[in-house]
């Protein structure tokens, strides 16, 4: 059974913060989704009844959002939940891989025991921009020998070319809603 979200509604309610963080960026700011607890709960339901049944080991979420979003996900798809962190922010032994974002690079890391040989590992974000992140946090996972099933976010932002890249790559993506032509 798959729940429809009004995308204009969920769109609408995205903030845009113009010029954050550096002048140019149209950044889309999911937390008053978050603060809507008929909407956050429509939105884990649409991750959850996705997810259900596709055999999943592991739900991995990208720092910082992506942790609100999986750690849910994870509990509410009865399996554990691995941080993809920035830089430094982990303290047991890491992996790390740089990335390219629209405006500048930047490393995620995660533990070196976070997932293993053949695990089956949803990736989750709040949002795909340039891709980069999702890319890095892919490629941590292969380096673990963990299969990604799909890469998953509430908003795809299709004109920075992030979701293409993504699925040039040889990955499944899922979104909720997208910004094209915005």
């Amino acid at each position: 059974m798959a729940i429809q979200l009004d995308t204009a509604f969920l769109k609408n309610a995205i903030r845009t913060v113009p010029d954050w963080p550096q002048p140019g960026v149209m950044f889309r700011d999911i937390t008053p989704l978050l603060q809507d607890p008929k909407v956050f709960r429509q939105l884990v339901d649409v991750f959850v009844l996705r997810y259900i049944g596709r055999e999943i080991d592991l739900v991995a979420g990208v720092d910082a959002r992506g942790f609100i979003l999986g750690s849910v996900v994870a509990h509410q798809l009865n399996v554990g939940f691995v941080p993809v962190r920035k830089k430094g922010k982990l303290p047991f032994t890491t992996i790390a891989e740089e990335y390219e974002l629209e405006y500048g690079n930047a490393t995620v890391e995660m533990h070196t025991d976070a997932a293993r040989k053949g695990d089956r590992v949803l990736l989750i974000d709040d949002l795909i921009a340039t891709g980069g992140t999702m890319m890095a946090a892919s490629r941590l996972l292969a380096r673990l020998g963990a299969e990604v099933v799909e890469a998953a976010a509430i908003v795809d932002l299709p004109e920075l070319g992030g979701s293409k890249l993504l699925r040039d790559a040889g990955l499944n993506i899922f979104t909720v809603c997208d910004f094209s032509g915005h």
